[in-house]
């Protein structure tokens, strides 16, 4: 864990850098598809430093994270198994290096038969590692643009959430998600699939 969470301070320490926007850019593209830390704690202290910039750096974050999946689809897709059917070494990589890739991955492929958007979109808001659908999304070959279109909600909704709070409450609020980040997307997510549910009666 000591590397990882050196890994983590690096990964802040960039807030105060004139290069700040562009690491978060490459984080956000990078933890998409095989990078352990997320780009969550960055995008804080960027919208914390320059709270009328919030949207800015929701927005870089976003595309840099959407983009980052569709290079995880085209390595699920092209790169992830030998034409005779065997795991190439990349993906032995991931199922050895990532902490619990290879169960999250053989969960998803079970989710995939029920609904794929839903899986896509739930995993791209969620704590449930990215990559993994954007990998596995590849690799069981889902429609492109379905994979893209979930992607941008699940990715722009988690962002601009945390954008929009640290502008309207600031540094409380900060603390508040790095102590309780995951509870707080996990109630989000309940919120969210309830009102799947519920909009279609009332409307």
């Amino acid at each position: 864990m000591k590397p990882l969470k050196s890994l983590y301070q690096w990964v802040l320490s960039w807030a105060e850098s004139a290069y700040g926007t562009l690491v978060l850019f490459l984080v956000a593209f990078a933890e998409s598809s095989f990078f352990p830390v997320p780009a969550d704690p960055l995008l804080m202290a960027l919208c914390l430093g320059k709270v009328k910039k919030s949207m800015y750096y929701v927005f870089m974050c976003t595309l840099g994270s959407v983009l980052g999946g569709i290079f995880g689809y085209f390595i699920g897709y092209f790169l992830w198994k030998t034409p005779s059917g065997d795991l190439t070494s990349i993906a032995n990589f991931f199922f050895d290096i990532i902490p619990n890739f290879q169960d999250h991955f053989e969960s998803i492929q079970e989710k995939y038969k029920s609904n794929k958007f839903w899986v896509i979109l739930g995993a791209a808001f969620t704590p449930l590692p990215y990559k993994v659908a954007s990998i596995s999304a590849g690799l069981f070959q889902i429609n492109l643009s379905v994979f893209i279109i979930a992607s941008i909600l699940g990715r722009g909704a988690r962002f601009i959430i945390i954008g929009l709070l640290i502008k309207f409450f600031g540094v409380s609020i900060k603390k508040w998600m790095d102590k309780y980040f995951n509870l707080f997307i996990i109630i989000l997510t309940i919120i969210f699939t309830l009102s799947y549910f519920i909009i279609p009666y009332i409307f």
